[in-house]
């Protein structure tokens, strides 16, 4: 071969997320964010019970009200982020829950705190997470390139398990210190905060294009369109759908269960927890290494029939020494649904071209966490006519059969996203 013939040059090192400036800046905004979330998981209700007297009505109305948002706006809301600027749509949200949560404490310092309130401010911040949720989860790709994803969720998901283990714990203490309102005053300046990290952000979004746009109902109809009509997409949905159904059903069952048919206490259903949050850290540490080992496709058949199978371990907690059963079977759940996020998140959002992003992730959340509410309800209603631990069984099997979809299909066999799936494939770092 000829001296003078051209040769390519190497590629270009990839250079280390942690030196990427702006996905340091989302990374902190969202782990900020979501050690607040934390702080309200645990300290709303404590005021409405502890301070507000709270009956068993009340405390379910609460819950449905914080959650129902992503039931019923999920779509028009993935419509509307996608012609806006997801960065604004981030910080605002940010500051319009910090303005929200806020009232609380000053509502207590004045005696003005009811019922009511509680019950408007968690619908309020339930439909303002709903947008921030759908921006945050598609801004990723916009500063990012297309291989860091992976690396780059798996980072988000390391927060966001760190948090579930110290949050709940610093939140106790905070409680026990200066009370849940002042708690959430606290929570209030999360937010802010996390509304400046992202605000730093240098990246330029290209400008929404309104006038070449679609309807609103039409731009709902191409991302469910695109969701339903994607064969790999389509099977991520209906085996992440049928988890959470079961999951939500188990969930709604487990402290009953594990106070009153196991009789264990309360630290000790804690440390499950806790535990389980751990498991959900390591999973989010070791998602990246798993998609080299196993591969990206097979990833997440085997983290999503893994999961099933850990379901197991609730129900025969009953039969078997309930602490320890517990313990090991929640470790390895947790590992594996974080496993599983980071691997069908990251994957679905490789496949999808960047204009279609707010839609087909507000798509997919009101398709997989539809089923969640009716799980639960369903739940409850099957514990009460045959029992908790006949119900758990009936749903740990849902749990296994819910990995078939992705079981028996092409992502099985896929170690990689083929290059013509990757609607990424030539994105580039910023």
């Amino acid at each position: 071969m000829s001296t003078d013939d051209p040769v390519d040059p190497p590629p270009p090192a990839q250079r280390s997320l942690w030196r990427h400036h702006d996905f340091r800046q989302l990374w902190m905004g969202d782990t900020v964010s979501v050690f607040g979330n934390q702080f309200v998981l645990f300290a709303l209700p404590l005021i409405a019970v502890q301070l507000l007297a709270a009956d068993a009505f009340e405390m379910g109305l609460l819950a449905a009200l914080e959650n129902a948002a992503f039931l019923l706006i999920s779509l028009p809301a993935g419509a509307w982020v996608d012609r806006m600027r997801k960065k604004r749509v981030i910080v605002a949200g940010d500051l319009v829950r910090a303005a929200l949560l806020l009232t609380i404490p000053l509502a207590w310092a004045l005696d003005l705190l009811t019922m009511i309130q509680l019950f408007v401010i968690a619908a309020g911040v339930g439909v303002v997470t709903v947008f921030f949720d759908v921006a945050n989860q598609s801004y990723l790709p916009e500063i990012v390139a297309g291989d860091q994803i992976g690396d780059g969720n798996g980072k988000l998901q390391a927060s966001q398990q760190t948090a579930s283990v110290v949050g709940p714990s610093a939140a106790s203490g905070l409680v026990g210190l200066i009370g849940g309102p002042l708690t959430i005053g606290i929570t209030s300046i999360c937010m802010a905060l996390s509304s400046l990290f992202v605000s730093r952000i240098r990246h330029r979004e290209d400008p929404p294009q309104p006038d070449s746009r679609p309807s609103l109902v039409g731009d709902i109809r191409e991302g469910l369109a695109f969701v339903l009509g994607h064969p790999l997409l389509r099977r991520i949905v209906a085996c992440t759908g049928l988890s959470n159904f079961a999951s939500s059903a188990v969930f709604a069952l487990l402290v009953l269960y594990a106070l009153r048919t196991l009789n264990l206490n309360q630290f000790q259903l804690g440390l499950v927890m806790s535990l389980g949050a751990v498991g959900g850290i390591v999973g989010a540490l070791s998602s990246s290494w798993v998609q080299k080992v196993v591969g990206e496709g097979r990833s997440i058949t085997v983290s999503a029939t893994l999961s099933g199978i850990a379901t197991l371990a609730v129900p025969l907690a009953s039969v078997l020494p309930a602490l320890p059963t517990l313990l090991i079977g929640w470790l390895v759940l947790s590992w594996c649904v974080v496993v599983y996020n980071v691997a069908q998140v990251s994957f679905r959002q490789r496949l999808c071209p960047k204009p279609l992003l707010g839609r087909m992730n507000a798509s997919i959340r009101f398709l997989v966490w539809g089923p969640m509410p009716i799980g639960a309800f369903l739940g409850g209603t099957l514990a009460h006519t045959i029992g908790i631990v006949p119900a758990l069984w009936i749903f740990a099997a849902v749990s296994i059969l819910a990995a078939l979809p992705v079981l028996l299909s092409p992502l099985t066999g896929m170690r990689t996203l083929p290059c013509e799936l990757d609607a990424l494939a030539d994105s580039t770092t910023p």
